[in-house]
């Protein structure tokens, strides 16, 4: 759901940036080391201690055979994301190693991980970054904003000025009824001249618009098809603070045009890349 800081945390550790972590949603739980790893800890914010320890976030920390990884509670954000040294070694399923949970397949078993599962760790293929190694806050999204980014969509000529107006000048709540697939946002509805279309190509962030006027903003696991007029696409780079955002948050789009979210895509890479070097820097030395 948030990229960004699944490849921030891979950096973080020293693997590749696609490599497999675990994706950890809303509440609290906990992970026994079985052997020695460097892991880190980013996305939403959470009350984490191992062994008793208080862990921070976006820092290399080592944990030793049978110690305990305590995630107590996530204070802000939606999505964490815990990286370990090697990569989760699961199998590799048309081209990726994450877990589609609608169609049961992917990742581990094709599920959520629970109480009691072991899950595999690969080898590491390169040494980790020094322990304490700290990502800097200006290298990561502004979460705690909720001004989301937006380019217009492909059925513009849809929507009269009152709807584009509504939309960059109004509140919208994420509805406790979304999830992986889409965000349904409650707030002032956008008329539109068709109703429903015939179904084409979607993406995540596209923002459909239904029969009803509400927005609906696609996510990680959207369709690759629908039907609903599409008013707008949330900027790539922005996504991340999107999905962060809880059920009963609210969040504002700004429209900007396509060559100022290409802007911010790339300023988000080189971030990346920074975070790469510095922990690359960090080992080596």
């Amino acid at each position: 759901m948030d990229l960004f800081a699944l490849e921030a945390a891979n950096a973080m550790v020293g693997n590749r940036v696609d490599a497999a972590a675990f994706e950890w949603a809303l509440g609290g739980g906990t992970v026994r080391f079985e052997r020695d790893c460097v892991f880190a800890i980013g996305g939403a914010t959470a009350r984490a201690t191992l062994s008793g320890r208080v862990v921070a976030p976006c820092t290399t920390t080592y944990a030793r055979a049978g110690d305990e990884l305590s995630i107590d509670q996530i204070i802000t954000g939606r999505f964490l994301y815990l990286a370990c040294h090697g990569g989760v070694d699961v199998p590799l399923l048309l081209g990726s190693r994450s877990t589609y949970l609608p169609g049961r397949f992917g990742g581990y078993q094709g599920r959520s991980v629970k109480s009691g599962d072991t899950v595999p760790l690969g080898e590491p293929k390169a040494e980790p970054p020094a322990e304490g190694f700290h990502c800097a806050a200006d290298l990561m999204p502004r979460y705690d904003t909720g001004i989301v980014h937006a380019t217009r969509g492909t059925q513009e000529d849809l929507f009269d000025e009152a709807a584009w107006l509504t939309l960059s000048e109004s509140e919208y709540r994420v509805s406790a009824a979304s999830d992986r697939t889409g965000y349904k946002l409650e707030g002032p509805p956008l008329s539109n001249r068709s109703g429903t279309l015939p179904s084409e190509a979607g993406c995540p962030g596209a923002i459909q618009v239904t029969g009803e006027g509400l927005p609906i903003a696609l996510m990680a696991d959207a369709p690759t098809v629908g039907g609903y007029p599409k008013i707008a696409v949330v900027s790539e780079a922005d996504l991340p603070i999107l999905a962060q955002r809880r059920p009963g948050e609210t969040v504002r789009f700004v429209l900007i045009p396509i060559e100022q979210s290409q802007r911010a895509l790339k300023r988000r890479a080189s971030d990346l890349d920074a975070i790469r070097l510095l922990a690359t820097r960090s080992a080596s030395g």
